[in-house]
């Protein structure tokens, strides 16, 4: 007994620290997590294994009744890795967010395992891979599920539907693809669902009734087409209503006016077409409505007007007409009105200046006669501030309001394209917050306020096209931040400030066609960030500043000033200039050593040439290796015999094998009908090109329409199947006028192609360079397809695509002219964007390929675009190839055009087939536009917007233009 008392006192306190709470599990899961991260903020510092008590870690919190870890929240600390198994330990947690981070690796499907867990929120980091199916089998309690902006794809799996617990899922900015699940309309506790800025596409199923809870629904930015669900209405609680952005079709289901609760219904971006219902002012709670975009006609409802919550109103860019209903006097909370782009008349409404708005936008509509403006006085003490007006593009014939200084919160005015009389009230010097002002294209007088120098935050100042008289005044040099400065077509006179000198952000500057005198300031060569620059047809005398942009600066920029002196506009100001790359290969002279005529041509290297020919040795290696691959491809799809079977969008096998003769044909509006096999679609008589990633034939299907089929030869590089369709189908999304659109793609193992709408009039190339028997292109259609290629090359950077491959062959002519930029997005489909591979694909764009691209430590930016930009430009103008390869000699274009236009001939270099008839005042800038995109520094290159914004600039006012084609 004794021993047993003894042998107890020894266990006591074992006994007891076993009652006390263990945090072992918690600990080691945390710990675990933890050695599988980085932290570069050191934000978890504090987790530390000597620590048995967690609940004081940053980013834990417990449970007080059971002390175990609830609660795990460590948004935005910069962490990157795998989200590890060490969190499967904390088997109490109930809330998981790790947003914000740079998490990557995919989704970890036993999560849900957690049989406590409710909330899961992983946004914003770098997830990737499809959402895992089983991630739904046993989601417990789990109510709320967020993988917002990652990189995930493939498709919404169907297990979603097991969750009847779920209240909230956002799988929004992402790529997954596929249908909508129907299943998903079982979720019945479903209160909020974003599926926005996907690619899924097809009709959205019936059976939304079931959401009786259903609060939130965004779909917007995706490919979903058809009608709206017309059970839509079923859901009574709707609060957020977005499906803008898609393809949606048809007219608004009447079920909506059921939706009392609605504050917000977006269906902007698709084709809804017909009247508006008056219906839709009986939804008294909205707040938001944006039905712009779309084809919507007739009149505005008069019923808008019982929305007396609405705060925002879009109906631009549709079809409606008549004038704005008088009724909308009664939105009293209305901060924002846009129904610029439709076919309103009537005149002005004074109540637009009276209900509190903020941001009025009526431009490209036919409202006329005089403005009601009434008094402004008692606008700024009805709102506390409009801050944006745009009147644009009307026919309004009024006077500016001489009180129009009080609208002293004003950000952006705009009220060209009108027929304004008047002066310039000096009031305007009152619009201190406004950084954007456009009176152009007006019948305005008098001359420019001195009190401009007031609107200090001025960015833009747009007047040309007026009737404005006397001197720019000195005190505009107060507006510090103005960048854009644009007084042509006006009669102002006097000298050009130097106060103008010491405006440092000025980037365009356009005084001409104006009756300015004296010498241009010294001063002006201090304006470093300056891209455009045009003093032409005005009296100006004495020597052209020398230094910065005005060293380089094109002689239609001062033009038509017979007393201005300088480099630039007399030709007998001689100073040595580099000459154009000639290269000889007969001759034995060294560089730098004499030459004589028995010898032949000096050889004289620029950095461009230097750049090419070490492009040139870099490339060669990858040709060699991609060409044993393509050879070993084609050898692959040669041995394949039996036809070729298509289908519109279904997969097809002879057999449960893979055979490489059947695959998959995906086509994304109609059906393909191709009739016969391989013989009918690869037929070498159809052949319209050959380029580094394919194979290009024409095909006509039996409807009688062609298109053109891409045989890709780049399989053994390829990705896999998932990942090409995946790229394919965004770059299928793409729709611009000047880009080519994709509409489907065929896919096996061994064959790829991918489908293009057929553009008849073949490449620039072809037009610029080949004997069509057609007549040559005239100096105005060269213009425009300069101007097109730049806005669909902006279009690609605006979604973040490369082109890499930009060349006159990549560019096609339609029937009325337009180019179409095509082969886009093509290098997605490599499996990394390895330099060697992508230089080998794009071997024949050599001349225009960036100088970045020799130089594995530089970054591939858009910029790389724009120096190809720069080539075509050039190419386009001079009707001269990048490079061109004589029997003796090799002249690389972009340093032949520098050295033409440093020597004052450059109209020399213009293509001679225009026989003289073009405008030199567009034809100049635009050669010196092509010398800047093609900079040898990538930073030294425009973005495209730019380019555009310059393209404008320099074509020639229509008043003082002739037609030359």
């Amino acid at each position: 007994m004794a021993f047993k008392l003894f042998f107890f006192i020894l266990l006591a306190p074992l006994l007891v620290r076993a009652l006390e709470p263990v945090f072992n599990d918690d600990v080691l899961g945390l710990i675990v997590f933890k050695a599988g991260l980085r932290d570069p903020k050191a934000k978890l510092t504090s987790w530390s294994e000597d620590d048995n008590n967690p609940c004081s870690w940053v980013g834990v919190k417990c449970d007080p009744r059971t002390n175990r870890v609830s609660e795990l929240v460590l948004d935005g600390f910069s962490l990157s890795g795998h989200v590890g198994r060490g969190l499967l330990r904390l088997q109490f947690l109930q809330i998981l967010s790790l947003a914000n981070n740079n998490f990557t690796g995919t989704i970890n499907p036993d999560l849900p395992h957690l049989g406590s867990l409710q909330v899961i929120d992983l946004s914003q980091n770098s997830l990737s891979g499809p959402i895992p199916d089983e991630f739904f089998m046993q989601c417990g309690s789990l109510r709320v599920v967020s993988f917002a902006r990652n990189n995930l794809t493939g498709q919404i799996p169907q297990s979603l539907s097991i969750c009847q617990t779920l209240v909230a899922v956002n799988f929004s900015s992402n790529q997954l693809s596929g249908k909508l699940p129907s299943g998903i309309w079982y979720l019945r506790g479903l209160q909020a669902l974003d599926l926005s800025d996907n690619l899924l596409e097809g009709e959205v199923p019936e059976g939304m009734e079931n959401l009786y809870d259903l609060r939130v629904i965004n779909f917007r930015k995706n490919w979903f087409s058809g009608k709206l669900p017309w059970d839509i209405g079923s859901c009574l609680l709707l609060k957020l209503l977005d499906f803008s952005e898609n393809f949606f079709s048809g007219s608004i289901p009447e079920s909506i006016q059921r939706l009392s609760s609605c504050s917000s219904l977006s269906l902007r971006g698709n084709s809804f077409a017909g009247q508006i219902p008056n219906w839709l002012g009986d939804l008294r709670s909205l707040e938001m409505l944006d039905i712009s975009g779309n084809n919507f006609s007739g009149g505005i409802p008069s019923s808008f007007g019982n929305l007396e919550l609405l705060e925002k109103l879009n109906l631009s860019r549709n079809e409606f007409t008549g004038s704005l209903p008088e009724s909308l006097t009664n939105c009293i909370k209305l901060l924002a009105i846009d129904v610029s782009h439709n076919l309103l008349a009537g005149k002005l409404p004074s109540w637009i200046f009276k209900l509190g708005i903020q941001s009025v936008s009526l431009s490209g509509n036919r409202l006329s006669g005089s403005a009601e403006y009434s008094s402004l006085t008692s606008v700024e003490a009805s709102n506390g501030g409009l801050q944006v007006l745009d009147l644009s593009s009307n026919e309004f014939s009024d006077v500016l309001p001489s009180d129009i200084g009080v609208l002293s919160s004003l950000q952006f005015l705009n009220m060209s394209g009108n027929h304004l009389l008047g002066s310039i009230p000096a009031s305007i010097g009152k619009l201190k917050t406004a950084s954007v002002v456009d009176l152009s294209d007006n019948q305005l007088n008098g001359s420019i306020p001195s009190e401009i120098g007031g609107v200090v935050s001025l960015k833009e100042l747009r007047l040309q096209k007026n009737f404005l008289t006397g001197k720019i005044p000195s005190q505009i040099e107060k507006c510090s931040s103005l960048t854009s400065l644009m007084l042509s077509q006006n009669n102002l006179t006097g000298p050009i400030p130097a106060a103008i000198a010491n405006l440092s952000n000025l980037q365009y500057v356009d005084l001409s066609l104006n009756k300015f005198s004296g010498s241009l300031p010294k001063e002006l060569t201090n304006l470093s960030h300056l891209l455009y620059f045009n003093v032409s047809h005005n009296h100006l005398q004495g020597d052209l500043p020398l230094g910065g942009f005005f060293n380089t600066i094109s002689p239609s920029s001062v033009s038509g000033n017979p007393s201005l002196c300088g480099s630039v506009v007399n030709r007998s100001c001689i100073s040595v200039h580099p000459k154009p790359i000639v290269l000889n290969p007969n001759s034995s002279n060294p560089i730098g050593s004499s030459s004589s005529p028995t010898h032949g041509h000096k050889i004289i290297f620029s950095i461009s040439a230097l750049v090419a020919i070490g492009a040139a040795a870099f490339i060669a290696i990858g040709v060699i290796a991609v060409t044993v691959l393509n050879i070993h491809a084609r050898s692959s799809v040669s041995r394949s015999a039996a036809p070729l079977e298509l289908s519109g969008g279904e997969d097809y096998s002879c057999s449960p094998t893979t055979d490489p003769n059947y695959g998959k044909l995906v086509m994304f509006s109609g059906d393909a009908d191709f009739g016969a096999g391989t013989q009918a679609l690869l037929n070498k008589d159809c052949e319209l090109g050959r380029g580094g990633f394919g194979v290009v034939y024409r095909t006509v299907l039996r409807n009688g329409r062609s298109v053109a089929i891409k045989k890709l030869t780049v399989s053994s590089l390829i990705k896999s199947q998932e990942d090409f369709e995946r790229e394919v189908k965004g770059l299928g999304k793409i729709r611009h006028h000047n880009l080519v659109a994709l509409e489907g793609y065929y896919w096996t193992p061994s064959l790829q192609l991918l489908i293009y709408e057929y553009i008849p009039c073949g490449s620039l190339y072809k037009n610029l360079h080949d004997g069509l028997g057609k007549s040559c292109l005239t100096w105005r259609q060269r213009f425009n397809i300069i101007l097109g290629m730049a806005k669909g090359l902006a279009h690609l950077h605006q979604i973040n695509i490369i082109h890499y491959n930009l060349k006159s062959t990549n560019v096609l002519i339609d029937s009325s002219g337009a180019p179409k930029v095509g082969d886009f997005g093509l290098a997605r489909l490599l499996p990394t964007l390895d330099r060697c591979i992508l230089s080998s694909k794009i071997q024949s764009a050599l001349g225009y390929m960036a100088p970045e691209f020799a130089c594995q430590t530089v970054k591939i930016t858009e910029k790389c675009d724009v120096y190809g930009f720069g080539i075509l430009v050039l190419e386009v103008v001079t009707g001269k190839r990048p490079v061109e390869y004589m029997e003796d000699d090799v002249v690389v274009l972009c340093d032949m055009v520098r050295g033409a236009l440093e020597e004052g001939r450059v109209e020399e270099c213009l293509d001679q087939k225009l026989l003289g008839n073009f405008p030199a005042d567009e034809a100049i800038p635009m050669v010196k536009l092509g010398l800047i995109c093609a900079s040898q520094v990538p930073s030294n290159r425009p973005d495209m917007n730019e380019v555009i914004n310059i393209l404008e600039l320099i074509q020639c006012p229509s008043e003082v233009q002739e037609e030359l084609e």
